[in-house]
């Protein structure tokens, strides 16, 4: 597909390119809509205004099981390359101690909010890969949820609750901070209140503040002002982390904005990038899985299942390990169930 018109905050259209080396689409326009709402994405799905979209667990599992969404929709369950965490501004003082990150990690239950949030349909996050890249680690085995353990390093680093009032705190500093996410995601602000409950267990508050995406972006991610963002992570299929991870990447506006550095990360990131073998890469990316999640920049959470859903007036929809739209070129509607009508080329 080629471009062909964009409307800030509304939707990108594109139409299908006759000289693509593989052959024509058979769909004409593909218009990809900017909702960033989950239930008014719902909402639209029940009007039949869109024809594709991502279920959340509850409406995968709770609200779609009727005649109307059997009759006119399919829905998908796949492994996705997608991963959702809870990511420190290493350059606030509370997280400069990797013990620290350690010990909230062990605070926090994540197969609590894998069942309570995503209602079972997702799996455990160890890393900055996920299961289905072949740069996972899978030697890599989830920290234990243990309080007592996450009491123990707070301990040695000089938390503890001096003045009795259900607070740890070190030089009369209570420890105390933010979490930050984004409008319109549910399961986000979830996992967010299950976080906030189980590191109250072990006398940190939290808040959780919960911003308009586009504030979001520009006025706390970009200016680095927040203590800690629950968000996610899209992967493509090729691995490469050189932008979240490596240090030169921290600047405003780059991806790396927890400020996470660390020289061998950044070499063995450097070295992936100047190897063809997917084999020597492979091993470097796992040196690099293991070092991330012992360091926790990120309190990594859960891998989401993709839980697509399609209008059944589509044809050719072959489920791969590659994403349900691998194969979008091969996608057709029969014409007595076709709704919009074909770009006429010029």
């Amino acid at each position: 597909y080629k471009f062909k018109s964009w409307r800030s905050q509304e939707k990108i259209e594109l139409a299908s390119y006759k000289d693509y080396f593989e052959k024509e689409p058979y769909i004409s326009r593909y218009i990809f809509r900017v909702i960033p709402d989950e239930a008014t994405l719902f909402l639209e799905l029940q009007a039949k205004g869109i024809d594709s979209s991502g279920l959340t667990p509850l409406q995968y599992k709770k609200q779609t099981d009727s005649p109307f969404f059997r009759d006119n929709y399919r829905k998908f369950r796949l492994e996705s390359f997608s991963y959702t965490y809870l990511g420190y501004n290493l350059r606030n003082p509370l997280f400069m101690d990797k013990r620290v990150r350690q010990a909230l990690n062990y605070a926090v239950n994540k197969d609590e909010i894998i069942k309570g949030v995503l209602l079972g349909l997702g799996r455990v996050s160890t890393g900055p890969f996920v299961p289905e890249s072949w740069a996972y680690n899978k030697e890599i085995t989830p920290q234990e949820f243990s309080p007592e353990k996450a009491k123990k390093l707070l301990e040695e680093c000089g938390w503890l609750d001096h003045n009795r009032d259900g607070i740890i705190d070190k030089d009369g500093i209570p420890f105390e901070f933010t979490i930050l996410t984004n409008q319109g995601n549910l399961e986000r602000q979830r996992a967010a209140e299950i976080i906030q409950a189980r590191l109250k267990d072990i006398g940190v508050k939290v808040k959780i503040k919960v911003i308009e995406w586009s504030v979001f972006l520009s006025d706390f991610i970009d200016k680095r002002r927040f203590d800690a963002v629950l968000l996610g992570w899209s992967l493509g299929r090729e691995p490469d982390n050189y932008d979240i991870w490596h240090s030169s990447k921290t600047k405003e506006g780059e991806f790396n904005f927890v400020g996470y550095s660390n020289p061998d990360v950044d070499r063995l990131l450097d070295e992936a990038r100047k190897t063809f073998s997917q084999d020597t890469r492979k091993e470097l990316y796992h040196q690099a899985h293991k070092i991330l999640y012992d360091e926790q920049p990120y309190m990594f959470l859960y891998v989401p299942d993709a839980l697509p859903v399609i209008s059944s007036r589509f044809e050719g929809i072959k489920p791969a390990p590659l994403g349900i739209g691998y194969n979008l070129i091969d996608w057709w509607v029969p014409k007595h169930k076709q709704r919009y009508k074909a770009i006429i080329r010029q």
